[in-house]
Protein backbone atom coordinates (compact mmCIF):
# COMPACT_ATOMS: atom_id res chain seq x y z
CA UNK A 1 0.00 0.00 0.00
CA UNK A 2 2.86 2.36 0.83
CA UNK A 3 4.43 1.69 -2.60
CA UNK A 4 1.14 2.46 -4.33
CA UNK A 5 0.78 5.72 -2.39
CA UNK A 6 4.40 6.70 -3.14
CA UNK A 7 3.93 5.93 -6.83
CA UNK A 8 0.73 7.99 -6.95
CA UNK A 9 2.50 10.92 -5.32
CA UNK A 10 5.42 10.73 -7.75
CA UNK A 11 3.09 10.58 -10.75
CA UNK A 12 1.58 13.92 -9.77
CA UNK A 13 4.97 15.53 -10.37
CA UNK A 14 5.18 14.40 -13.99
CA UNK A 15 2.90 17.11 -15.32
CA UNK A 16 3.37 19.74 -12.64
CA UNK A 17 1.61 22.63 -14.36
CA UNK A 18 -1.44 20.52 -15.19
CA UNK A 19 -1.59 19.15 -11.64
CA UNK A 20 -1.12 22.60 -10.12
CA UNK A 21 -3.96 24.08 -12.19
CA UNK A 22 -6.28 21.24 -11.18
CA UNK A 23 -5.37 21.71 -7.51
CA UNK A 24 -5.98 25.44 -7.90
CA UNK A 25 -9.53 24.76 -9.06
CA UNK A 26 -10.16 22.63 -5.97
CA UNK A 27 -8.51 25.25 -3.74
CA UNK A 28 -10.73 28.02 -5.11
CA UNK A 29 -13.85 25.93 -4.50
CA UNK A 30 -12.86 25.10 -0.91
CA UNK A 31 -11.80 28.70 -0.22
CA UNK A 32 -15.13 30.02 -1.49
CA UNK A 33 -17.09 27.72 0.84
CA UNK A 34 -14.93 28.75 3.82
CA UNK A 35 -15.21 32.44 2.95
CA UNK A 36 -19.01 32.22 2.69
CA UNK A 37 -19.22 30.41 6.03
CA UNK A 38 -16.95 32.92 7.78
CA UNK A 39 -18.78 35.92 6.31
CA UNK A 40 -22.05 34.45 7.54
CA UNK A 41 -20.62 33.84 11.01
CA UNK A 42 -19.21 37.37 11.27
CA UNK A 43 -22.50 38.82 10.03
CA UNK A 44 -24.56 36.80 12.51
CA UNK A 45 -22.26 37.72 15.42
CA UNK A 46 -22.27 41.40 14.44
CA UNK A 47 -26.07 41.55 14.13
CA UNK A 48 -26.55 39.71 17.42
CA UNK A 49 -24.20 42.12 19.19
CA UNK A 50 -25.80 45.11 17.51
CA UNK A 51 -29.36 44.13 18.40
CA UNK A 52 -28.31 43.32 21.97
CA UNK A 53 -26.75 46.78 22.16
CA UNK A 54 -30.00 48.32 20.97
CA UNK A 55 -31.85 46.44 23.69
CA UNK A 56 -33.47 43.88 21.40
CA UNK A 57 -33.33 40.93 23.77
CA UNK A 58 -35.57 39.58 26.49
CA UNK A 59 -39.27 40.47 26.69
CA UNK A 60 -41.22 43.65 26.02
CA UNK A 61 -44.67 43.92 27.59
CA UNK A 62 -47.04 46.48 26.06
CA UNK A 63 -50.73 47.16 25.57
CA UNK A 64 -52.56 46.44 22.34
CA UNK A 65 -52.69 49.48 20.08
CA UNK A 66 -56.45 49.20 19.57
CA UNK A 67 -57.12 49.25 23.33
CA UNK A 68 -56.65 52.85 24.50
CA UNK A 69 -58.48 52.36 27.82
CA UNK A 70 -55.78 50.19 29.40
CA UNK A 71 -52.29 51.57 30.11
CA UNK A 72 -49.21 50.27 31.90
CA UNK A 73 -48.85 51.75 35.38
CA UNK A 74 -46.73 51.32 38.52
CA UNK A 75 -49.15 48.61 39.64
CA UNK A 76 -48.47 46.62 36.48
CA UNK A 77 -44.73 47.13 36.91
CA UNK A 78 -44.97 45.74 40.44
CA UNK A 79 -46.88 42.68 39.18
CA UNK A 80 -44.18 41.99 36.61
CA UNK A 81 -41.31 42.47 39.05
CA UNK A 82 -42.87 40.11 41.58
CA UNK A 83 -43.19 37.28 39.04
CA UNK A 84 -41.01 34.30 39.99
CA UNK A 85 -39.46 33.99 36.52
CA UNK A 86 -38.49 37.66 36.23
CA UNK A 87 -34.98 38.73 37.18
CA UNK A 88 -35.30 42.44 36.35
CA UNK A 89 -37.99 44.70 34.91
CA UNK A 90 -38.08 48.40 34.14
CA UNK A 91 -40.49 50.90 32.60
CA UNK A 92 -39.67 52.14 29.13
CA UNK A 93 -40.93 55.22 27.33
CA UNK A 94 -40.06 56.17 23.78
CA UNK A 95 -40.55 59.31 21.75
CA UNK A 96 -39.29 60.16 18.27
CA UNK A 97 -38.55 63.87 18.31
CA UNK A 98 -35.98 66.53 17.46
CA UNK A 99 -32.89 67.35 19.52
CA UNK A 100 -30.95 70.57 19.28
CA UNK A 101 -27.48 71.58 20.42
CA UNK A 102 -25.65 74.84 19.86
CA UNK A 103 -24.29 73.37 16.63
CA UNK A 104 -26.86 71.02 15.12
CA UNK A 105 -30.54 70.15 15.08
CA UNK A 106 -31.52 66.60 14.22
CA UNK A 107 -33.93 63.73 14.74
CA UNK A 108 -33.49 61.49 17.75
CA UNK A 109 -35.18 58.62 19.53
CA UNK A 110 -35.58 59.60 23.18
CA UNK A 111 -35.78 56.69 25.61
CA UNK A 112 -37.20 57.06 29.11
CA UNK A 113 -35.38 54.48 31.25
CA UNK A 114 -34.86 53.51 34.87
CA UNK A 115 -31.65 53.62 36.92
CA UNK A 116 -30.94 49.89 36.44
CA UNK A 117 -31.36 49.96 32.65
CA UNK A 118 -27.85 48.65 32.01
CA UNK A 119 -28.82 45.40 33.76
CA UNK A 120 -31.60 44.77 31.24
CA UNK A 121 -30.32 46.31 28.02
CA UNK A 122 -26.72 46.69 26.95
CA UNK A 123 -25.58 50.23 27.74
CA UNK A 124 -21.81 50.54 27.68
CA UNK A 125 -20.99 53.87 29.33
CA UNK A 126 -17.82 55.31 27.78
CA UNK A 127 -17.70 58.64 29.61
CA UNK A 128 -19.55 60.08 32.58
CA UNK A 129 -22.22 58.12 34.39
CA UNK A 130 -25.56 56.37 33.95
CA UNK A 131 -28.99 57.61 34.97
CA UNK A 132 -29.08 57.37 38.78
CA UNK A 133 -31.83 56.58 41.27
CA UNK A 134 -31.86 60.20 42.45
CA UNK A 135 -32.28 61.35 38.83
CA UNK A 136 -35.39 59.18 38.51
CA UNK A 137 -36.85 60.24 41.87
CA UNK A 138 -36.37 63.96 41.21
CA UNK A 139 -37.23 63.91 37.51
CA UNK A 140 -33.85 65.51 36.76
CA UNK A 141 -33.19 67.13 33.39
CA UNK A 142 -30.17 64.96 32.63
CA UNK A 143 -29.52 62.63 29.71
CA UNK A 144 -27.13 60.19 28.11
CA UNK A 145 -26.38 60.31 24.39
CA UNK A 146 -24.76 57.85 22.06
CA UNK A 147 -21.28 58.17 20.65
CA UNK A 148 -22.52 58.99 17.15
CA UNK A 149 -24.51 61.95 18.47
CA UNK A 150 -21.41 63.28 20.22
CA UNK A 151 -19.39 63.06 17.04
CA UNK A 152 -22.09 64.70 14.95
CA UNK A 153 -22.56 67.52 17.47
CA UNK A 154 -19.02 68.46 18.54
CA UNK A 155 -16.72 66.23 16.46
CA UNK A 156 -15.51 64.44 19.58
CA UNK A 157 -16.64 61.52 21.73
CA UNK A 158 -16.72 63.16 25.16
CA UNK A 159 -19.29 65.98 25.48
CA UNK A 160 -20.02 65.58 29.21
CA UNK A 161 -21.46 68.79 30.63
CA UNK A 162 -22.83 70.05 27.31
CA UNK A 163 -26.48 70.99 27.09
CA UNK A 164 -29.08 70.05 24.53
CA UNK A 165 -32.74 70.88 23.97
CA UNK A 166 -35.36 68.17 23.50
CA UNK A 167 -38.73 68.96 21.95
CA UNK A 168 -41.55 67.07 23.65
CA UNK A 169 -45.34 67.63 23.46
CA UNK A 170 -44.88 70.92 21.71
CA UNK A 171 -42.50 72.29 24.36
CA UNK A 172 -38.72 72.37 24.57
CA UNK A 173 -36.71 71.41 27.63
CA UNK A 174 -32.97 71.76 28.22
CA UNK A 175 -30.99 68.74 29.41
CA UNK A 176 -27.44 68.30 30.64
CA UNK A 177 -25.38 65.46 29.15
CA UNK A 178 -24.07 63.28 32.01
CA UNK A 179 -23.07 60.16 30.07
CA UNK A 180 -21.89 58.94 26.68
CA UNK A 181 -22.87 55.38 25.71
CA UNK A 182 -21.69 53.12 22.95
CA UNK A 183 -24.70 51.65 21.19
CA UNK A 184 -22.88 48.78 19.48
CA UNK A 185 -20.34 48.34 16.72
CA UNK A 186 -22.05 50.96 14.56
CA UNK A 187 -22.77 48.35 11.89
CA UNK A 188 -26.41 49.30 11.47
CA UNK A 189 -25.61 52.99 11.50
CA UNK A 190 -22.96 52.49 8.82
CA UNK A 191 -25.29 50.64 6.47
CA UNK A 192 -28.66 52.26 7.15
CA UNK A 193 -27.72 55.26 9.21
CA UNK A 194 -30.33 57.51 7.59
CA UNK A 195 -33.08 55.24 8.96
CA UNK A 196 -31.74 54.87 12.51
CA UNK A 197 -31.87 58.10 14.55
CA UNK A 198 -29.52 59.09 17.33
CA UNK A 199 -30.34 57.68 20.76
CA UNK A 200 -30.90 59.90 23.80
CA UNK A 201 -31.63 58.40 27.23
CA UNK A 202 -33.45 60.32 29.99
CA UNK A 203 -35.06 59.29 33.32
CA UNK A 204 -38.50 57.85 32.60
CA UNK A 205 -40.01 60.03 35.35
CA UNK A 206 -38.72 63.12 33.55
CA UNK A 207 -40.30 61.95 30.33
CA UNK A 208 -43.60 61.34 32.12
CA UNK A 209 -43.56 64.94 33.33
CA UNK A 210 -42.84 66.28 29.84
CA UNK A 211 -45.60 64.18 28.28
CA UNK A 212 -48.03 64.81 31.12
CA UNK A 213 -48.87 61.20 31.90
CA UNK A 214 -48.14 58.62 34.59
CA UNK A 215 -48.11 55.49 32.42
CA UNK A 216 -45.40 53.66 30.45
CA UNK A 217 -45.13 52.66 26.81
CA UNK A 218 -43.58 49.28 27.62
CA UNK A 219 -42.08 47.21 30.38
CA UNK A 220 -38.71 45.68 29.49
CA UNK A 221 -38.20 42.32 31.17
CA UNK A 222 -35.09 40.23 31.75
CA UNK A 223 -36.08 36.66 32.58
CA UNK A 224 -34.10 34.38 34.84
CA UNK A 225 -31.53 32.08 33.28
CA UNK A 226 -32.93 28.71 32.18
CA UNK A 227 -36.50 30.04 32.04
CA UNK A 228 -38.67 29.63 28.96
CA UNK A 229 -39.07 33.17 27.59
CA UNK A 230 -42.31 32.58 25.67
CA UNK A 231 -43.93 30.80 28.60
CA UNK A 232 -42.91 33.63 30.94
CA UNK A 233 -44.36 36.18 28.52
CA UNK A 234 -47.71 34.37 28.38
CA UNK A 235 -47.79 34.11 32.17
CA UNK A 236 -47.11 37.85 32.58
CA UNK A 237 -49.82 38.76 30.08
CA UNK A 238 -52.35 36.62 31.96
CA UNK A 239 -51.37 38.20 35.29
CA UNK A 240 -51.70 41.73 33.91
CA UNK A 241 -55.07 40.95 32.35
CA UNK A 242 -56.35 39.64 35.71
CA UNK A 243 -55.00 42.68 37.55
CA UNK A 244 -56.69 45.10 35.15
CA UNK A 245 -59.91 43.12 34.78
CA UNK A 246 -59.39 42.71 31.05
CA UNK A 247 -59.34 39.71 28.76
CA UNK A 248 -56.93 40.59 25.99
CA UNK A 249 -55.41 44.03 26.62
CA UNK A 250 -51.71 43.17 26.87
CA UNK A 251 -49.18 41.57 24.56
CA UNK A 252 -45.73 40.10 25.09
CA UNK A 253 -43.02 40.33 22.43
CA UNK A 254 -40.08 37.94 22.58
CA UNK A 255 -37.46 40.24 21.09
CA UNK A 256 -34.81 37.55 21.31
CA UNK A 257 -36.98 35.34 19.11
CA UNK A 258 -37.22 38.09 16.52
CA UNK A 259 -33.46 38.44 16.58
CA UNK A 260 -33.09 34.69 16.11
CA UNK A 261 -35.45 34.90 13.11
CA UNK A 262 -33.04 37.32 11.46
CA UNK A 263 -30.19 34.93 12.21
CA UNK A 264 -32.17 32.12 10.57
CA UNK A 265 -32.63 34.25 7.46
CA UNK A 266 -28.88 34.77 7.36
CA UNK A 267 -28.47 31.01 7.68
CA UNK A 268 -30.69 30.41 4.65
CA UNK A 269 -28.73 32.96 2.62
CA UNK A 270 -25.50 31.25 3.70
CA UNK A 271 -26.85 27.87 2.61
CA UNK A 272 -27.73 29.23 -0.82
CA UNK A 273 -24.32 30.84 -1.26
CA UNK A 274 -22.59 27.69 0.02
CA UNK A 275 -24.44 25.75 -2.68
CA UNK A 276 -22.79 28.02 -5.24
CA UNK A 277 -19.42 27.18 -3.67
CA UNK A 278 -20.29 23.48 -3.82
CA UNK A 279 -21.02 23.81 -7.54
CA UNK A 280 -17.52 25.22 -8.05
CA UNK A 281 -16.17 22.16 -6.23
CA UNK A 282 -18.15 19.91 -8.59
CA UNK A 283 -16.67 21.73 -11.58
CA UNK A 284 -13.18 21.26 -10.13
CA UNK A 285 -13.92 17.55 -9.63
CA UNK A 286 -14.95 17.22 -13.29
CA UNK A 287 -11.58 18.69 -14.23
CA UNK A 288 -9.99 15.98 -12.08
CA UNK A 289 -11.75 13.32 -14.17
CA UNK A 290 -10.52 14.96 -17.36
CA UNK A 291 -6.94 15.14 -16.08
CA UNK A 292 -7.01 11.53 -14.90
CA UNK A 293 -8.39 10.27 -18.23
CA UNK A 294 -5.61 12.09 -20.07
CA UNK A 295 -3.11 10.61 -17.62
CA UNK A 296 -4.45 7.08 -18.27
CA UNK A 297 -4.04 7.52 -22.03
CA UNK A 298 -0.52 8.90 -21.62
CA UNK A 299 0.55 6.04 -19.34
CA UNK A 300 -1.06 3.14 -21.23
CA UNK A 301 2.26 1.48 -22.00
CA UNK A 302 3.39 1.93 -18.39
CA UNK A 303 0.19 0.25 -17.20
CA UNK A 304 0.85 -2.65 -19.57
CA UNK A 305 4.37 -3.10 -18.20
CA UNK A 306 3.17 -3.06 -14.59
CA UNK A 307 0.50 -5.65 -15.34
CA UNK A 308 2.94 -7.89 -17.22
CA UNK A 309 5.26 -8.06 -14.20
CA UNK A 310 2.45 -8.97 -11.79
CA UNK A 311 0.52 -5.79 -10.88
CA UNK A 312 -3.09 -6.63 -10.08
CA UNK A 313 -6.20 -4.72 -11.16
CA UNK A 314 -6.59 -3.63 -7.55
CA UNK A 315 -3.09 -2.12 -7.52
CA UNK A 316 -3.67 -0.10 -10.70
CA UNK A 317 -7.12 0.98 -9.47
CA UNK A 318 -5.79 2.19 -6.11
CA UNK A 319 -2.83 4.00 -7.70
CA UNK A 320 -5.02 6.15 -9.93
CA UNK A 321 -7.65 6.60 -7.23
CA UNK A 322 -4.97 7.77 -4.79
CA UNK A 323 -3.82 10.30 -7.38
CA UNK A 324 -7.32 11.78 -7.59
CA UNK A 325 -7.63 11.88 -3.79
CA UNK A 326 -4.21 13.50 -3.42
CA UNK A 327 -5.13 16.23 -5.90
CA UNK A 328 -8.30 17.07 -3.97
CA UNK A 329 -6.63 16.75 -0.56
CA UNK A 330 -3.67 19.00 -1.37
CA UNK A 331 -5.96 21.43 -3.17
CA UNK A 332 -8.24 21.48 -0.11
CA UNK A 333 -5.34 22.28 2.22
CA UNK A 334 -4.34 25.25 0.05
CA UNK A 335 -8.01 26.26 -0.13
CA UNK A 336 -8.26 26.28 3.68
CA UNK A 337 -5.11 28.40 4.01
CA UNK A 338 -6.28 30.76 1.28
CA UNK A 339 -9.84 31.02 2.62
CA UNK A 340 -8.84 31.67 6.21
CA UNK A 341 -6.07 34.05 5.14
CA UNK A 342 -8.57 36.28 3.33
CA UNK A 343 -11.12 35.84 6.14
CA UNK A 344 -8.68 37.01 8.81
CA UNK A 345 -7.58 39.99 6.73
CA UNK A 346 -11.20 41.03 6.19
CA UNK A 347 -12.17 40.43 9.82
CA UNK A 348 -9.17 42.46 11.04
CA UNK A 349 -10.01 45.32 8.68
CA UNK A 350 -13.64 45.54 9.81
CA UNK A 351 -12.86 44.81 13.46
CA UNK A 352 -14.72 41.48 13.70
CA UNK A 353 -13.70 38.50 15.80
CA UNK A 354 -13.17 35.34 13.76
CA UNK A 355 -12.84 31.83 15.09
CA UNK A 356 -11.85 28.56 13.43
CA UNK A 357 -14.98 26.85 12.11
CA UNK A 358 -14.05 23.17 12.17
CA UNK A 359 -17.50 22.19 10.91
CA UNK A 360 -17.19 24.31 7.75
CA UNK A 361 -13.61 23.13 7.24
CA UNK A 362 -14.58 19.46 7.59
CA UNK A 363 -17.60 19.90 5.31
CA UNK A 364 -15.58 21.61 2.55
CA UNK A 365 -12.69 19.13 2.66
CA UNK A 366 -14.97 16.11 3.01
CA UNK A 367 -17.14 17.16 0.07
CA UNK A 368 -14.05 17.92 -2.02
CA UNK A 369 -12.38 14.57 -1.32
CA UNK A 370 -15.66 12.69 -1.84
CA UNK A 371 -16.30 14.27 -5.23
CA UNK A 372 -12.65 13.73 -6.16
CA UNK A 373 -12.99 10.02 -5.38
CA UNK A 374 -16.28 9.72 -7.26
CA UNK A 375 -14.96 11.39 -10.39
CA UNK A 376 -11.64 9.58 -10.11
CA UNK A 377 -13.21 6.11 -10.05
CA UNK A 378 -13.98 5.92 -13.79
CA UNK A 379 -10.43 6.75 -14.98
CA UNK A 380 -9.01 4.37 -12.35
CA UNK A 381 -11.33 1.54 -13.45
CA UNK A 382 -10.48 2.20 -17.07
CA UNK A 383 -6.78 1.85 -16.26
CA UNK A 384 -7.33 -1.28 -14.15
CA UNK A 385 -9.33 -3.08 -16.87
CA UNK A 386 -6.67 -2.64 -19.57
CA UNK A 387 -5.40 -5.77 -21.26
CA UNK A 388 -1.61 -5.85 -20.70
CA UNK A 389 -0.92 -7.13 -24.25
CA UNK A 390 -3.01 -4.33 -25.84
CA UNK A 391 -1.45 -1.78 -23.49
CA UNK A 392 2.11 -2.82 -24.47
CA UNK A 393 1.28 -2.42 -28.17
CA UNK A 394 0.32 1.23 -27.64
CA UNK A 395 2.96 3.78 -28.60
Amino acid sequence: MADIFRSAFQNLGRKRLRTALTMMGVAIGVASVILIGNISQCGTDALTHEFDSLGLSGLAISTLENDSQVVLTDTDLKVVRESENVEKAMPVMMQATSVQTTRITGKALVWGIDADANQIISLNVLYGRSISVSDVKSGARVCMVDENFSQASYKRNNIIGKRLSITCSGGTEEFEVVGIVKTGSGLLQNFIGSYIPNFVYVPYSTMQQLLGKNSFDQIAVKVKSGTDVDETGDMLVQSLNRTNGSSNAFVSNNLMKQRDSLSNILGVVTLILSSVGAISLLVASLSIMTVMLVSVNERTREIGIKKSIGARKKDILLEFLFEAVLITLIGSIFGILFGYGISYLGASYFGFALGIRLDIMALAVGFSVLTGMIFGVYPAMKAAKMNPVDALRME
